[in-house]
């Protein structure tokens, strides 16, 4: 048996997904007549108080769609540095939306209202370019599956608001956040433009992800979507497993915080293990000795069969998931003492 804790995308879809799945009323969504997908983001806009949804192949698009719609060639793009749609997109910022970056540090991937002002990009400046958008990632991947205080998303709101800016979310990992923080949707609707969340991580869809937003945001972005190569056809047996999800799946995450916790504890016995990120969610994010890399500790684990990734100098990342389960979690415990 593999102990598979390399991401949280891994999970397979439970019987009872299987069947909301098979049991599906499908159409040709881009055509606009697939009822099942037609529902998943009326659900969705509705969960999130806002006017639209759009259901797409994978979180990356729904980022870049966003981008795309919210920028014009020559603009920026405010964000940390550790942002999933800077370093894990492919440069898509640059390739699809003709737009750079203004980098910021922030706590474990958070940015602060006050960075965000002193980024935006003078107005007047030729030689600058022009500040068309800021973008959050909650929770944050790169800081160990950290979230946000929301009082401070809502004083980047009102700077954002100030400079008629508007403001994304990479919600990919959102409901991780909001399970432990016990803020609503309806609150993260009010504040965003536009927020994309992954139905194919923590949820446990084997495919999938959501962008909501306005009206105008969602039709610009269904047309840059087809663009893209994004038109989906009968893709209503994937939109039921993102129904069953929200409904059955949200509050289940707890579990895997919990799991998460206690493997952090498990790492932090080890003397290999010179630190561990806080474990605020289902990230787990810690830093090995400098006598042994990253990838050569990643290589150890799996003799023993469990499975994490590099996830920089001598850091290691393993995630939980609706697949990782109490006896896994022992199992690991016994596999860890297994190593040298």
């Amino acid at each position: 048996m593999k102990i598979d804790l390399r991401s949280d995308t891994i999970t397979k879809p439970t019987p009872e997904m299987q069947q909301a799945m098979w049991a599906a009323e499908v159409g040709d969504d881009v055509l606009g007549d697939d009822p099942t997908v037609n529902a998943l983001q009326e659900k969705a806009a509705r969960l999130f108080g806002m006017e639209d949804a759009l259901f797409c192949p994978s979180g990356t698009m729904t980022n870049q769609l966003a981008i795309r719609v919210h920028t014009q060639p020559g603009s920026d793009v405010i964000c940390d540095k550790y942002s999933h749609i800077y370093l894990y997109e492919g440069g898509g910022i640059m390739l699809n939306a003709l737009s750079s970056v203004k980098l910021l540090d922030g706590d474990r991937g958070r940015i602060s209202a006050a960075q965000v002002a002193g980024a935006i990009s003078p107005v007047h400046d030729i030689h600058s370019t022009v500040t068309r958008l800021v973008s959050l990632e909650n929770t944050m991947n790169k800081g160990g599956g950290c979230y946000y205080d929301f009082q401070e998303i809502k004083a980047i709101r009102e700077v954002c608001s100030q400079n008629n800016i508007p403001l994304h979310l990479d919600g990919a990992r959102l409901f991780n956040a909001l399970v432990e923080t016990r803020e609503s949707p309806e609150q993260y609707g009010q504040v965003f433009d536009s927020i994309s969340i992954c139905l194919s991580k923590g949820l446990g869809c084997p495919v999938g992800s959501l962008l909501l937003g306005t009206r105008e945001v969602i039709s610009k972005a269904r047309r840059f979507r087809k663009v893209m190569g994004g038109g989906w056809r009968q893709a209503g047996f994937l939109a039921a497993a993102g129904i069953y999800a929200l409904d059955n799946h949200i509050e289940r995450l707890k579990e895997d915080h919990g799991r998460a916790r206690k493997i952090g504890e498990m790492f932090r016995a080890r003397p290999e293990v010179r630190n561990i990120l806080p474990v605020d969610t289902n990230i787990v994010i810690i830093e090995v000795d400098e006598t042994i890399s990253e990838s050569a500790y990643v290589r150890k684990l799996a003799d023993v069969g469990i499975l994490a990734v590099a996830f920089g100098k001598n850091l290691v990342r393993f995630i939980t998931h609706l697949d990782f389960n109490d006896d896994h979690l022992e199992e690991m415990n016994k596999r860890l003492k297994l190593l040298e």
